[in-house]
């Protein structure tokens, strides 16, 4: 943790253009850990834990999410984020092949040439902020709805905002 707050350091200290978000977990040891090792600054905000929807706003507006949380890891693509995951391995390998996710463990040197990347490197930003969601694209409950509409015979007209667009290629292709 002590090699991730260091590269936090460096990225503030080389990047004067950015901010740093970091809601800070509950155990007072490691609370202790990050106001021993984290230089204060304007740029730096120390907050809370946040709950799903305060996450999935903020998250949304941010440029690039580093973390080593797996739920993180399944959420954060899908709202077109870069995300580094700070760990060796992850149980989201398919995040990793996709390109929505770079393993690049905690080392600092290693944390620092990633985050430098992607705010330098414009087309490795964009590689990793469009690549194909491997969790799925986010209209599932509408192909279900869709579904369940055909099966009971009623057409999704009537509930257009369910309609699933896939629909029309599919039945153009019967």
């Amino acid at each position: 943790m002590i090699q991730v707050f260091q590269a936090m350091n460096h990225i503030l200290d080389k990047h004067a253009d950015i901010e740093l978000i970091f809601p800070m977990h509950k155990n007072p040891k490691i609370r202790a850990l990050i106001h021993t090792n984290l230089k204060p600054s304007h740029r730096l905000h120390l907050i809370e834990p946040l709950d799903v929807f305060e996450f999935h706003n903020l998250a949304k507006r941010s440029d690039l999410i580093l973390t080593d949380s797996g739920g993180i890891q399944e959420e954060a693509p899908a709202l077109g984020v870069p995300v580094l995951v700070l760990r060796a391995s992850t149980e989201r390998p398919e995040g990793v092949a996709a390109g929505t996710l770079k393993l690049v463990g905690t080392a600092e040197v290693d944390v620092v040439r990633a985050v430098d990347e992607l705010l330098t490197d414009s087309v490795a930003y964009e590689k990793m902020a469009t690549a194909r969601n491997p969790y799925g694209d986010g209209k599932t409950s509408n192909r279900i709805v869709s579904i369940i509409a055909r099966y009971f015979g009623l057409t999704t007209d009537i509930l257009p905002e369910f309609r699933d667009k896939s629909d029309d290629k599919e039945r153009e292709l019967e």
